[in-house]
């Protein structure tokens, strides 16, 4: 398999700054005490609700995630006297906290404001609730800390189905590509394109901010596919569901004849279907690819042509009469055509 591939290195950390220019915008959280520790590092993708350490069990306090006050601690907070409150939040303040965020719209008490400028621990507020903000912010931190990987190939939505091709260079990944955009469906990377693991098994891909929806095509040069052929010829991300290898006729292959046997290769620990797609002049490998990706959503549906055909070959077998080429269709009266 020709699949020239390279490991990107897994972020073990991001700072606070950077998860703070991600959310602000997204998730319309904003800054709520001085702008301090924004140098501090997240390590953790997980965040964590500091229920029990406010109430004093700090034994297993898990400090190095982000903390959400949502409106049980608040309410806990406020129904402490002043000095008891600044006491318990003085506690879990003496540790290396990376930063706070307070939701539910929920105000910050005074100590809260003071004790963070103290410590140089920045506290974000939203509107959002608790739990979707925490849904919201895990599945941001997902994307940040998931393993990535970067594969030479051209990355193509077909009839909803990704399609990664792939092969050795010049074989024609990029123009196959550019007759799929011709005839209706979506780039969403070529040349260079980044796999994100999400989950147990799903790779997202998705094309590089530099090269994203530009394309090489060899003898015409460099071309935007975006303003040539309209908004609706990309897509910035899509799931990974076939990869095709691309090679040159081989009369020692070996090729795939009737599709009973699948065939998958392993990509960040995800089994994704394989294809080996050999080129002679003459074969159209677009409107292949296009009957694959059909072919795909029929077995996604519970339809398999193979199966179904082995099967009507066992039953005729099994009934053991006539030719297996006898004529099944008859012409309809004076219907000579």
């Amino acid at each position: 398999m020709r699949i020239s591939s390279k490991n990107i290195s897994r972020k073990e950390s991001i700072t606070v700054e950077y998860f703070f220019q991600l959310t602000s915008e997204k998730f319309n959280i904003k800054l709520l005490n001085n702008r301090v520790g924004f140098e501090r590092l997240i390590t953790e993708q997980n965040l964590h609700r500091p229920g029990l350490a406010l109430a004093g069990f700090i034994d297993l306090f898990s400090y190095n995630r982000i903390q959400m006050f949502g409106n049980t601690e608040m309410r806990y907070l406020y129904q402490l006297p002043p000095a008891e409150r600044e006491t318990t939040l003085r506690k879990i303040f003496n540790f290396n906290l990376p930063c706070i965020i307070v939701t539910n719209n929920n105000e910050p008490t005074e100590e809260l404001i003071n004790l963070a400028n103290e410590f140089k621990i920045p506290i974000f507020g939203s509107e959002y609730s608790t739990n979707k903000l925490a849904f919201l912010v895990t599945d941001l931190l997902d994307d940040q800390f998931a393993p990535r990987i970067t594969i030479h190939g051209s990355f193509v939505d077909v009839y909803g189905v990704g399609m990664l091709f792939v092969g050795k260079s010049g074989i024609g990944k990029s123009e196959v590509a550019l007759d799929l955009l011709e005839r209706g469906h979506r780039l969403v990377a070529d040349d260079v394109v980044i796999f994100t693991k999400k989950g147990e098994e799903i790779l997202m891909g998705s094309g590089t901010d530099l090269a994203r929806h530009f394309m090489e095509v060899r003898g015409i040069g460099i071309v935007n596919v975006q303003q040539i052929f309209g908004i609706r010829s990309i897509r910035f991300q899509k799931r990974l569901e076939i990869v095709i290898e691309l090679e040159l006729w081989n009369d020692k292959g070996t090729y795939t004849r009737t599709g009973l046997d699948h065939e998958t290769i392993r990509i960040q620990d995800v089994e994704i279907p394989y294809i080996k797609l050999p080129i002679i002049p003459g074969k159209n490998i677009t409107v292949i690819a296009e009957v694959l990706a059909l072919n795909y959503l029929l077995k996604h549906y519970g339809y398999d042509s193979a199966k179904v055909f082995q099967q009507r070959l066992t039953e005729q077998l099994k009934k053991n009469r006539g030719s297996l080429n006898e004529r099944i269709i008859n012409y309809f009266e004076h219907d000579f055509e």
